[in-house]
């Protein structure tokens, strides 16, 4: 993994057969997914953000993309 182990316990500690998974290490688990998930989900604000605010609009070119591609103006 290229950031190491930042909440102690790497993806080899969870290759093992889930069926037997103690609940504590589902515990883990999910609380991983919600730790990566809102850090990204705080990254792309930011970044939307910061985007914004430097006029950068993707989702303007992509409609004026789409308009021109169909033949509108």
């Amino acid at each position: 993994m290229v950031l190491g182990d930042i909440m102690g316990f790497s993806e080899s500690d969870y290759a093992y057969n889930q069926s037997r998974a103690h609940s504590a290490d589902m515990f883990f688990i999910k609380a991983r997914m919600w730790f990566w998930g809102a850090c990204s989900t705080l990254s792309a604000l930011l970044i939307g953000n910061i985007m914004g605010v430097f006029d950068i609009n993707i989702m303007g070119w992509m409609i004026d993309g789409f308009k021109s591609f169909f033949g509108g103006h």
